[in-house]
């Protein structure tokens, strides 16, 4: 049994039940459906995602490179289905050894592809809530209320907890909004998937343990712990704080899964840009196939794309099979919490995913192309982010000071938005809420767009 010592509050619990963390049950559907009546039920959420419309806005947000012209260089859409697909392998792997250990969970009727679908499903739904122009969106919508004059007038219309929200934006929280959300087309998830989306599980004011890997960060805003805490209880995931849950253990693949697609392919993406040379980049990704690297059979290959294809297919396959040992060998602390670090930290090629980490930091992330696009994000949408908030927030509650800016400005919101601010019952933050889901959903293009006309300059 573990002891969690958060605040002055001391939390006890045990082993979490595979089969508990296993739910067909929908998150806003009332109608409960038995597990080994649904086999299709994680599968469909996969489905849900992909067909969705904040799922297509990622084929035009920034991953790392901005509008590239080179074909084969990574959007959030391609990231994302390159991450499901790794995720599903990881979780099927790990799947089929899990359930020949365990008995009840076999007789449960839980089989080793839902491992596969309710981590690939949370994989491709991981990056919906990221905003335009990567990191640098998110930064500069926080950085709008704390550090400009116009933020900082809504500090004392809002409570401490909502403040925390908007002066820490994350994409994590973002996209458990849009999928838990119905006025963002709430997908009705299944309860595991939604947990295992959830790499996160606290809110923005709740007290961190830096030394804890699922408390880097948080999940969900605090108007959506209501959301979390349901789909907590149901799936018994163990409560270590008043606002702080233990992951749902597949989110520790899904997040594996994150780490070694950006390791890899922001490398590979990197060398065919010409930021990295392909002998950096084979000698690196050499150290992680091993034994099985031939030189020779790669030289036999003409073209460069190719090179480096085969390269990244046989990278992956060996950071798969490491994952996939070490979250077997750390099952029974994965499920009593004992066990809280990023999987991809613990297998044998983390020395060289750490230098391929330094190298992405020095000739990627700094890279003038990478530095220009942030800056352009942050003005972008540090822009956007004041603009409509003035507007909505002075035609919501100074009517007697709305200019004929402010009200063409809040005609340019989709009517989608307009009608969820038509309700006067809304606090001055659940208004700013519905400003950022607009400004958040945005794709590159269309944010880039829209601040051009604000700005005065109308040609497209």
């Amino acid at each position: 049994m573990s002891i969690y010592h958060c605040s002055t509050k001391m939390f006890q619990h045990t082993s979490m039940n595979w089969i508990n963390l296993f739910s067909a049950k929908r998150f806003g559907v009332s109608k409960s459906v038995p597990l080994a009546q649904t086999r299709s039920r994680f599968e469909q959420d996969y489905d849900r995602i992909i067909f969705s419309h904040p799922f297509r806005k990622l084929q035009d947000k920034t991953q790392v490179f901005p509008m590239p012209e080179d074909d084969f260089v990574h959007s959030r859409l391609t990231h994302s289905l390159e991450v499901a697909s790794v995720g599903r392998s990881l979780a099927k792997e790990a799947g089929k050894i899990i359930l020949s250990k365990n008995e009840a969970l076999r007789v449960s009727g839980i089989k080793y592809q839902d491992f596969g679908d309710v981590v690939s499903a949370a994989c491709l739904a991981h990056d919906l809530g990221n905003p335009p122009f990567g990191h640098s969106g998110e930064q500069s919508i926080s950085s709008f209320f704390l550090n400009t004059e116009g933020g900082r007038f809504f500090e004392s219309m809002v409570k401490p907890t909502e403040w925390s929200d908007l002066i820490n934006f994350e994409g994590n929280a973002q996209g458990f909004r849009i999928l838990t959300n119905p006025n963002q087309g709430g997908l009705s998830l299944t309860y595991s998937t939604l947990a295992t989306f959830t790499k996160y599980p606290l809110s923005s004011a709740s007290k961190k343990v830096p030394a804890r890997q699922s408390q880097h960060k948080y999940g969900f805003f605090n108007d959506n712990f209501t959301y979390f805490e349901t789909i907590a209880e149901e799936l018994q995931l163990k409560k270590i704080s008043e606002t702080t849950w233990l992951r749902h253990p597949l989110a520790f693949l899904v997040e594996a899964a994150d780490d070694i697609c950006y390791s890899i392919i922001d490398l590979e993406d990197a060398t065919r840009l010409g930021l990295i040379s392909f002998e950096q980049t084979k000698n690196l990704l050499a150290e992680i196939i091993g034994p099985k690297f031939s030189e020779e059979k790669l030289s036999k290959i003409v073209d460069l794309n190719e090179k480096l294809g085969v390269l990244r297919a046989m990278a992956i396959y060996e950071l798969i099979q490491e994952v996939v040992t070490v979250f077997v060998s750390k099952e029974a602390e994965l499920l009593t919490g004992d066990f809280d670090h990023a999987l991809t930290d613990k297998i044998p090629s983390a020395p060289v995913l750490e230098k391929i980490s330094s190298i992405s930091v020095e000739y990627i992330y700094q890279s003038r192309q990478v530095l220009e696009r942030e800056v352009a994000g942050y003005e972008i949408i540090e822009k956007l982010t004041a603009t409509f908030c003035q507007a909505v927030f002075t035609i919501k509650n100074n009517p007697k000071f709305v200019s004929t800016k402010d009200k063409k400005i809040y005609r340019v919101l989709p009517d989608s938005f307009k009608l969820q601010l038509t309700n006067d019952q809304l606090s001055v933050y659940e208004n700013l809420r519905v400003v950022i889901d607009f400004i958040s959903g945005l794709t590159d293009s269309n944010a880039s767009r829209l601040y051009k006309i604000i700005s005065g300059n109308i040609k497209n």
